[in-house]
């Protein structure tokens, strides 16, 4: 039933999207979430308490947005099941989680602002998806952060949802969500959140290490049906690359993705004024990227998240014989 519930989800979200009517007058789960563990993180993550000391609360704080999100989720979802047409309802909460039309629509943006404005625009709308320097982007440095962000998302943004989503329903997908969530927000090595958000930075690497796998095979995949694309590149460039990433997680989808399409992606990058070093991805021939780059990319993907979708369905065919 649960590969069932994935699939629909999957389905309805790729059609619908997550409406702005409806964001507008009630959120989205990831805002709800968001805003108990900012609550959590300005009640108990106290600035003159030594590491040790922000470890344990945020340890807590873990526990409680984790606990209520399961308990509210397993709540919903018992009660719709025993209604008409219940699997379907849960179906329609289950697409506020995956996220594959609001991905395409940031990543497209960039493409398209490249294309009508040149580098400034290009700038100006990938630091809405990125959290690298704007001003230091030529280019191909904007292209690279586009295909990155949409290789990284495709996997905690839809192949991790609907993972989780098959393997425990409704909650397990929203538990993901809520994790996934904190991560964002708490999860960074920053004097605030290195301590408070350890215990949810190292959650959100255990709970994505499927999903990056599966992401990265799913390029593999998808490379046997876009014209230009190479499966052999993908697979070579996860095992060469993949574990060279400063993510666990992070580098299977990037290097595949690079390998596929014959990109260079990583390499050097500058947050808040400070340059982090890091290694290419894939063989290096294609560096110098462009907008029509960040469209190749899309497609790839596109055809990576039909064939998951296409996986789920015959899952669930499957298990219902």
């Amino acid at each position: 039933m649960f590969f069932a519930l994935a699939f629909l989800s999957l389905v309805i979200e790729r059609l619908t999207g997550y409406p702005d009517w409806l964001f507008k007058r009630i959120g989205h789960p990831v805002t709800w979430i968001g805003s108990l563990i900012a609550l959590l993180d300005k009640k108990w993550n106290r600035e003159n308490a030594s590491f040790s000391q922000r470890k344990g609360p945020g340890v807590a704080a873990l526990v409680v947005f984790v606990g209520l999100t399961l308990l509210v989720a397993w709540l919903a979802q018992f009660v719709l099941l025993f209604l008409p047409f219940g699997l379907l309802l849960v179906a329609v909460l289950g697409a506020s989680l995956p996220a594959q039309k609001s991905l395409e629509q940031h990543v497209e943006a960039v493409a398209t602002a490249l294309e009508r404005e040149g580098v400034e625009g290009g700038r100006k709308v990938v630091s809405m998806i990125v959290g690298r320097d704007p001003q230091k982007l030529d280019e191909a440095a904007i292209c690279r952060a586009a295909i990155e962000s949409l290789a990284e998302n495709f996997s905690d943004g839809i192949v991790a949802p609907a993972f989780w989503l098959g393997l425990l329903g409704l909650p397990g997908g929203a538990v993901y969500k809520a994790i996934n969530t904190a991560d964002s927000m708490i999860g960074h090595r920053s004097p605030r959140h290195e301590a408070f958000g350890w215990a949810s930075a190292r959650l959100d690497d255990l709970v994505n290490l499927p999903a990056s796998r599966l992401s990265g095979g799913l390029f593999v995949a998808a490379a046997f049906f876009v014209k230009g694309a190479s499966p052999g590149g993908a697979m070579a460039a996860i095992r060469r690359d993949a574990h060279h990433h400063r993510s666990p997680n992070a580098g299977w989808p990037e290097a595949a993705l690079s390998g596929a399409l014959g990109f260079a992606l990583a390499g050097p990058r500058s947050y808040g004024g400070q340059m982090i070093e890091a290694r290419f991805m894939g063989e290096g021939g294609r560096a110098a990227l462009v907008a029509g780059d960040i469209r190749r990319a899309l497609r790839l993907t596109r055809v990576a998240d039909l064939l998951l979708i296409g996986l789920l369905g015959l899952l669930a065919i499957f298990i219902a014989l």
